[in-house]
């Protein structure tokens, strides 16, 4: 008779986890196990409890009901540094990096025992590089775009060595190269016996990644899967409980030139930042323009000159509605009808400790929520519920805090709003960043009902078949220089790719396209 050896335990078992906040029950009786060496996804819409579950495995947060085993005994964990110390780690969804420091100084500050200065610059840059994640240990992190903090935050996590790595939408900004050598790194941690919680609404990714998944809807468990043995439509179906609506794209005939670049060129201040070299581009109305491109590649400097935040050289550099707006800030773009959705939610979408009524009124105030400089509470109140309702953002009222939202609903109520202002022309980045897949549906079809209304749209996202799926044309931008925007019918993703890669007036790169 021969013996079975013992299987270990799970690294980490969840029994009854249940925790409430006033008038929502965030996580309700869920139980988890991941196993040594796994690779765990954890799939559900907006404010399924995903995020909650994780940041009580992390210390964040208390549970109020149930427990949590860690490679077989019991524990409570009290704060992140007691998760730290056990050898979990997190990365994010929302940054926690300050400002005005630099890479080095905000990995430190999240190490128990950071090391001088110089021996943790070479460590960052030895295990930034080892992953295919390169971040300068110099540079200031309000110089960086959003794509290259989350490299910060994940180079922070992995200098200490956890054993379960927790990943909240860790590919949200990084490109396609970028996330296929990220996955190379997750494979080679599993296969050292890491084991990996991932959060993700790219069902393509967790297909590609995951060796099973669970399944939260309304904070319950509501199912498990092995991710390779689905296909994205069932995964969407356990999700959200229902079919996934595709987006309906009709050909327009666009009309008049609504936004316009002419030889727009924009020197840096930032040593770290793409100097704008020569843009041309014209957007009319009722068509969807996409620009595509790596991150850091002039994105945040075009969005920065097209919102009104950096003026141009020459008024005549940017036109709104065929009216020179070069010079002109951002309130009198507003005017013009110019509207505009941040690639950063927190902060620059939406004021954190303000309600959702008051963020409306933000950049609604010409929209009835003000009248004879006094504001109307019931407008500003009405408008940010009919948001609420129209793009289904899960929250407990047009009173509740922004930043009381998980980043996925703050998304839609931001869109939303943007959208329901009535704008002539609408510059949107990041559309569906950290937004599960039935809400990433909603908004791109709403950015096409807006199209179809005669609207000028410009999107610029790191997704590509995002832009594909909803763009009219697109432009590539790359070392700060645009190329000419192409009918997304002639085009192919790889072809993409090739003007991403380089300079997008390089020959090579052009006769590709062509």
């Amino acid at each position: 008779m021969t013996l079975e050896t013992p299987q270990p335990p799970p690294r980490l078992r969840l029994r009854g986890i249940t925790k409430r906040y006033p008038g929502v029950i965030a996580n309700e009786a869920v139980d988890l196990d991941v196993g040594v060496g796994e690779i765990h996804a954890l799939l559900g819409e907006n404010g399924a409890g995903k995020s909650t579950l994780m940041k009580i495995v992390y210390g964040v947060t208390r549970p109020d009901g149930g427990h949590i085993e860690w490679e077989g005994s019991r524990v409570s964990i009290a704060s992140p540094a007691e998760a730290r110390r056990l050898g979990i780690g997190m990365v994010f969804q929302h940054f926690a990096l300050f400002e005005t420091l630099t890479v080095a100084e905000n990995i430190a500050l999240a190490m128990d025992d950071p090391p001088k200065p110089s021996a943790l610059a070479a460590r960052i840059r030895e295990v930034s590089e080892k992953y295919g994640l390169p971040v300068d240990p110099d540079r200031l992190t309000h110089s960086m775009s959003v794509g290259e903090r989350q490299r910060v935050e994940i180079v922070r996590c992995l200098l200490q060595s956890p054993r379960l790595l927790i990943m909240d939408e860790p590919t949200s900004v990084l490109t396609p190269q970028a996330v296929l050598t990220l996955f190379e790194t997750l494979r080679r941690l599993a296969a050292e016996g890491m084991s990996i919680l991932y959060i993700s609404h790219k069902l393509d990714e967790i297909r590609t990644l995951c060796d099973r998944a669970t399944v939260l809807r309304g904070g319950r468990r509501s199912g498990s899967a092995i991710p390779r043995e689905e296909s994205n439509e069932s995964l969407a179906r356990l999700m959200i409980g229902g079919e996934l609506q595709a987006c309906q794209l009709t050909p327009r005939t666009p009309g008049e030139v609504e936004l316009e670049l002419t030889h727009l060129s924009l020197p840096t201040r930032d040593p770290f930042g793409t100097a704008l070299d020569d843009l041309n581009l014209r957007v009319r109305r009722a068509e969807i323009v996409g620009i595509a491109g790596v991150s850091g590649n002039g994105q945040k400097e075009l969005l920065a000159a097209l919102s009104g935040e950096t003026p141009s050289p020459h008024s005549g550099m940017v036109r709104i509605g065929g009216q020179s707006a070069g010079l002109l800030d951002p309130a009198q773009r507003r005017a013009l009808g110019f509207g505009f959705v941040p690639e950063e939610r927190l902060g620059r979408g939406a004021v954190p400790a303000m309600s959702l009524a008051q963020n409306a009124l933000l950049t609604g105030a010409r929209a009835g929520m003000v009248r004879g400089g006094l504001i109307r509470q019931s407008r500003m109140a009405e408008f940010a519920q009919q948001t609420i309702a129209a793009f289904k953002v899960k929250c407990s009222g047009d009173a509740a805090l922004a930043g009381s939202l998980s980043g996925g609903n703050l998304q839609k109520f931001i869109v939303g709003r943007e959208t329901r202002l009535n704008p002539k022309v609408l510059v949107v980045a990041q559309p569906t960043w950290g937004v599960d897949v039935g809400a990433a549906q909603l908004i791109r079809q709403a950015l096409i009902d807006l199209r179809d209304q005669g609207v000028a749209l410009l999107v610029i996202s790191e997704e590509l078949d995002e832009l594909f799926m909803i763009c009219d044309r697109i432009a590539v931008i790359a070392q700060g220089r645009l190329s000419p925007p192409m009918a997304t019918g002639t085009l192919t993703v790889e072809q993409v790719g090739v003007l991403m890669a380089g300079s997008a007036h390089a020959p090579e790169a052009a006769d590709v396209a062509a």
